[in-house]
């Protein structure tokens, strides 16, 4: 599985693990195992229900959820399809923040040729010889996919005790994965430990950016909330 860094606009290196290619075809396949179901199960209950004529309303009860499949579940449910949640990717832009409905759209759009017509060979091509797991509509959108698994369990080096009673201040930071706290836990302790200021002024500026907030402590103080907060969502 490659490995890429982002260098951010304040000089915070981020890392991120690009989804393996097997990782995203057995997601793919996941996918169309559900929209052949619904496409069974529709056409079942049309017979059922001995509907013969095949309307315009039929038509796109049949076919349009299976046509927006991958743009509708992109859009709404984080980067996320069903077979993508199933193997822990995830579809991010390239600096790790979160895509949106154009970056969904581009990817959507140019699914025909990358898989559609030509099968799924040039996104295999394109996944292969590129270091960022893009495909041609990743290259487009400027965005990627991630995997979200870890090679070690992180509960331990993530958790921090969270009172009973803790009201947490920033419900953003569950946008975060595993992955970018325990890279975020990880510079915050080397900020402290060598008392570098500008490590931790850059850090919280780029996790204030990825959660769209405007801290309201000072950088060690907010690093060290959102740490807590995000134990807080997580120990639930």
């Amino acid at each position: 599985m490659d490995n890429f860094q982002i260098e951010t606009a304040q000089n915070v290196q981020i890392g991120h693990q690009v989804a393996g290619l097997g990782e995203r075809i057995l997601a793919y396949l996941i996918d169309g195992i559900l929209i052949l179901g619904y496409v069974v199960l529709v056409s079942f209950l049309l017979e059922q229900l001995q509907v013969t004529d095949r309307g315009w309303g039929l038509v796109m009860i049949t076919g349009l959820p299976p046509f927006l499949y991958f743009l509708i579940w992109e859009t709404f449910w984080n980067g996320q399809s069903p077979g993508k949640k199933a193997m822990d990717i995830r579809v991010v832009k390239l600096d790790g923040t979160r895509a949106g409905f154009p970056d969904f759209l581009i990817r959507w759009i140019l699914r025909v040729v990358d898989i559609s017509l030509t099968s799924g060979s040039v996104a295999v091509v394109c996944i292969l010889i590129n270091g960022k797991g893009q495909r041609l509509g990743d290259l487009a959108a400027g965005t990627t996919v991630i995997s979200e698994k870890l090679p070690t369990r992180l509960s331990g080096s993530l958790w921090v005790e969270v009172p009973q009673d803790y009201i947490p201040s920033y419900p953003q930071v569950r946008m975060l994965t595993d992955a970018q706290m325990q890279k975020i836990k990880n510079l915050y302790q080397e900020g402290l430990k060598f008392s570098n200021d500008k490590l931790l002024g850059k850090l919280s500026q780029k996790v204030a950016q990825i959660m769209a907030v405007q801290p309201r402590e000072v950088p060690t103080e907010f690093l060290a909330r959102i740490i807590k907060d995000y134990n807080y969502y997580t120990q639930k």
